[in-house]
């Protein structure tokens, strides 16, 4: 799996047939190329890195400088799988930061 950190922009709608959540990645337009979503294959949240906070510096008495990221943040992750047309299908995982409000390409497979 290849990692990336490109944004994209989303179109969110049902995916899949009979899909009752309306509120998934339904298309995304990444590197001017539009690539529709046919399934949702997991769908998680992941907080920021807490173990680099300054309150868990000062119970390790540790003064290591952190990277100024916002720690407590979420994003919303979606595996996907999606295609272009006849040219096949892949996994992607799309990221949707909640403190920043916009998508990411994060992984692929394709």
């Amino acid at each position: 799996m290849r990692r990336y950190d490109d944004p994209v922009e989303v179109r969110r709608g049902p995916v899949g047939e009979g899909a009752l959540d309306a509120g998934g990645p339904e298309q995304f337009l990444w590197r001017g190329r539009l690539w529709k979503v046919y399934s949702v294959v997991a769908h998680w949240v992941e907080t920021g890195p807490w173990w680099q906070s300054a309150d868990a510096r000062a119970v390790l008495g540790s003064d290591a400088v952190t990277t100024g990221r916002d720690l407590n943040a979420e994003r919303e992750v979606w595996r996907v799988e999606a295609g272009r047309g006849v040219l096949g299908r892949g996994v992607f995982d799309l990221s949707f930061d909640w403190a920043q409000g916009d998508w990411r390409l994060a992984r692929a497979v394709d």
